[in-house]
């Protein structure tokens, strides 16, 4: 017997923690050690979720939280910057990763049940516009949010003021 064959598989660890309080689905981003960048993967499951909360009646609201000292550091740069090798650079998966995004963040904007975004921490970039796309934003006295310019003409501008306004209320908005 070899050490490889000894060896055994270590657990995954779930990217997303889903779990039900009363009538309310919690969603909690589990990439603490990434800022719970939205990875493809992450992405992929956080949009599951929201598919099966959107068909489950006994859900009457949805809490999208975070593990760890970020809310969201937005997308996932080394996943990013890793498909820069393809032949073309990286643009496909680019594309393939924001319409992914964009689907994701549509379907929360969809839901027709309310979705608050619980921010323990930084929200920045596209964990800002995640932010956004919620109905309601929570913000604890550590969260700050911050975008690049670009973000401000996104399609989830309309929702954006939302956020604004609960974090301007709670007298703890930052732009960086």
């Amino acid at each position: 017997m070899t050490s490889q064959t000894a060896r055994a598989p270590e657990p995954q660890t779930p990217i997303l923690l889903r779990e039900m309080v009363g009538s309310i689905a919690v969603l909690t981003l589990n990439r603490p050690a990434a800022r719970n960048s939205l990875s493809e993967g992450l992405i992929g499951e956080l949009h599951a979720a929201l598919k099966e909360i959107h068909d489950d009646n006994s859900v009457r609201a949805a809490v999208i939280a975070a593990n760890g000292p970020a809310f969201s550091a937005g997308h996932d740069m080394k996943e990013l910057t890793g498909r820069r090798s393809d032949a073309d650079r990286g643009r496909a998966y680019f594309a393939e990763i924001m319409n992914a995004c964009s689907a994701m963040m549509q379907a929360i904007v969809h839901l027709p049940k309310p979705v608050v975004a619980a921010v323990q921490g930084v929200a920045t970039a596209a964990g800002c516009q995640l932010v956004a796309s919620c109905d309601l934003a929570v913000a604890s006295e550590a969260a700050s949010f911050a975008t690049p310019a670009s973000i401000s003409a996104c399609s989830v501008r309309r929702r954006w003021w939302r956020c604004r306004a609960t974090c301007r209320a709670s007298r703890r908005w930052k732009c960086c």
